[in-house]
């Protein structure tokens, strides 16, 4: 990886909040939403809706894109 994770801007439900997401993360992030053909909020949107309230965003979207690949394989 190449440093450190970088905070970027997601809309939620109509409120805006933060996620901190390494490049490689967020890339991939915006991969599988235009893979889904789905705005990258809309999928932000659904990991935080099905995400254990514990977990933090930025962790849930790590886990999602590792349960993605994981899944192509």
């Amino acid at each position: 990886m190449k440093g450190r994770p970088v905070k970027r801007s997601l809309t939620l439900q109509g409120h805006r909040t933060s996620v901190s997401l390494e490049d490689e993360f967020w890339q991939a992030f915006r991969d599988i939403a235009r893979e889904k053909e789905l705005p990258i909020n809309v999928l932000a949107a659904q990991i935080d809706a099905d995400r254990d309230p514990d977990t933090g965003l930025a962790s849930a979207i790590r886990v999602f894109i590792l349960d993605w690949y994981r899944q192509a394989e």
